[in-house]
């Protein structure tokens, strides 16, 4: 049953919503992202940028008086004002038809797809879906469903959910240290102002979590990366991801992968040092 606190009605008029953002895809900035994730990659016209990492364009830039008390632009403008304080990505779904082309111009059309709303064993829920179409002269290349999760600052008392152990079957490994500059620096190339990445006293006084979140999209990111180190040579043509559970900067975290059989699908998660399940994701290769 829903919450009497959701307005659903007026939830609900921000369904069908549309925005578009242009962007140059730049190769100063993919090489800044490269150097964010240890890797070296020549950035020269024409050459193709990885897969997730168009995150890092077509910025949200809200004037600073246009900021909420959590560090992103109030609600209430393309998405809708939802209720709730604490705001996640939640997961996504995407497609890659064809390679985003450096220092090609781009557009990104963005539409509000689902708003839903319920009452959960941890309260009050509110999901937001938003499908985002990139296209370059013309030609798709990139679609997703971006799922954002709200929920309401936990409850004295209240149990955290039992955690999910990861799968413990992975081909490859690498451990990340997620400390305070490479949150702020993940966060400094998506022009991304929510203050649980990179305030101490907000995210743990305010919030509640114990240390810095992750960024969900950091996380995805470092997830494509494993599987890239370790295939090189192959296209991704899909990607999803799912958060199961939240990372900090209080302890080193895992992303691990495991290709299925036949190599046209890999298998990938992240887990905390106990073993804990954070994220859940798969990746569709191509034959070419």
């Amino acid at each position: 049953m829903i919450s009497d606190a959701f307005d659903t009605a007026l939830l609900q008029q921000w369904v069908g919503n549309t925005e578009s953002a242009d962007a140059r895809v730049d190769a100063r900035q993919a090489a800044a992202l490269a150097a964010t994730l240890d890797r070296a990659f020549p950035f020269a016209p024409g050459a193709s940028l990885p897969p997730l990492w168009h995150w890092i364009y077509f910025w949200s830039a809200a004037p600073q008086s246009e900021l909420g008390p959590d560090g992103h632009p109030q609600r209430g403008g393309f998405l809708p004002p939802v209720p709730l304080p604490r705001r996640m990505w939640a997961g996504g779904r995407l497609a890659f038809p064809a390679p985003l082309t450096i220092d090609v111009a781009a557009t990104r059309t963005s539409r509000v797809q689902s708003v839903t709303a319920k009452t959960g064993a941890s309260g009050n829920l509110a999901f937001v879906t938003v499908a985002h179409e990139i296209a370059q002269g013309g030609t798709t290349c990139v679609t997703e469903e971006h799922d954002i999760v709200y929920r309401a600052f936990p409850q004295a008392g209240s149990a955290a959910p039992a955690p999910k152990s990861a799968p413990g079957d992975a081909a490859w490994t690498r451990t990340i240290t997620p400390d305070p500059v490479l949150l702020f620096r993940y966060s400094a190339l998506t022009f991304n102002g929510h203050r649980i990445h990179y305030d101490r006293s907000y995210v743990t006084e305010v919030e509640g979590y114990p240390g810095l979140i992750v960024h969900g999209p950091l996380i995805a990111t470092l997830l494509a990366d494993l599987l890239q180190r370790n295939m090189p040579e192959a296209r991704m043509s899909a990607f999803s991801f799912r958060a199961v559970g939240a990372l900090f900067d209080t302890e080193p975290f895992i992303v691990c992968g495991r290709p299925d059989p036949g190599g046209r699908t890999v298998q990938l998660w992240a887990q905390n040092m106990r073993g804990e399940l954070a994220m859940q994701a798969a990746a569709t290769l191509s034959d070419n």
